[in-house]
């Protein structure tokens, strides 16, 4: 249970800075080349590697990558919509929700074998 605790706060936390990194590039993006904006999403990148590859060390490619990736689609369209008030269609939140129901089966497929 422990373990499986910190899997997922490594997966988050992967997540949860690559989406950062996303949305700081984002709001540098078309300014100065050494913005702070562009620094911060780049630092904030490198330690989403860090964290990724302390994923890998635990679980397989094949699952490790459509979750921190498929999470990170999610997490960066939701900053995008709040953060940066994006327009999102209609279309983009169906394949969204298409994308978390192909996650679950991929999570409920490892939690059962």
């Amino acid at each position: 249970m422990i373990a499986q605790l910190f899997f997922a706060l490594l997966i988050l936390t992967s997540v949860g800075l690559n989406t950062l990194g996303q949305t700081l590039l984002k709001l540098g993006s078309g300014q100065n080349p050494l913005n702070i904006y562009l620094i911060a999403g780049i630092a904030a990148y490198g330690l989403s590697t860090i964290f990724y590859v302390l994923v890998l060390g635990k679980i397989n490619l094949s699952i490790a990558y459509p979750m921190v990736i498929g999470l990170t689609l999610v997490a960066t369209t939701l900053c995008g919509a709040i953060l940066l008030r994006e327009k999102i269609l209609t279309l983009h939140w169906i394949g969204l929700g298409l994308m978390l129901s192909g996650l679950s089966a991929i999570a409920l497929a490892k939690a059962s074998s």
